[in-house]
């Protein structure tokens, strides 16, 4: 099992910046890729980035492209989603995600991760 708790949400402009991290635990050696994913009111579950847990590959939403930037540390078991130029289409509830199947590159697809953190609210006021 491998558990995920998400933080850094909160309130900003537009133009504005935050940080968000979601922190692993458990048996986060068997972890081969997070990401993170948000939720609007209304809207389906909508793929942002994702990372592979020993580097390498990364993917990008095309509508966070050039705004956005996935990191990890694997030290910490820590990954994270810097969030700049945000924009009030970018307002939604951030979930971050990973997964323990060695298998394929499917970033963008809900059902290839396994585990899920709770979610934290991001709100961009224009």
């Amino acid at each position: 099992q491998v558990q995920l708790v998400e933080s850094g949400g909160g309130l900003v402009q537009a133009g504005g910046s935050l940080r968000l991290s979601c922190a692993a635990s458990g048996r986060t050696f068997s972890v081969y890729a997070m990401g993170w994913f948000r939720q609007a009111p209304g809207k389906e579950r909508e793929f942002v980035a994702a990372i592979r847990w020993s580097g390498g590959n990364i993917d990008y939403a095309d509508s966070v492209k050039g705004r956005f930037t996935i990191s990890r540390d694997n030290a910490k078991n820590t990954m994270y989603l810097q969030m700049n130029s945000l924009k009030p289409e970018d307002t939604a509830v951030y979930f971050c995600a990973a997964t323990t199947s060695p298998t394929g590159w499917t970033t963008h697809r809900v059902a290839w991760y396994g585990y899920w953190g709770q979610g934290t609210q991001v709100t961009v006021s224009s």
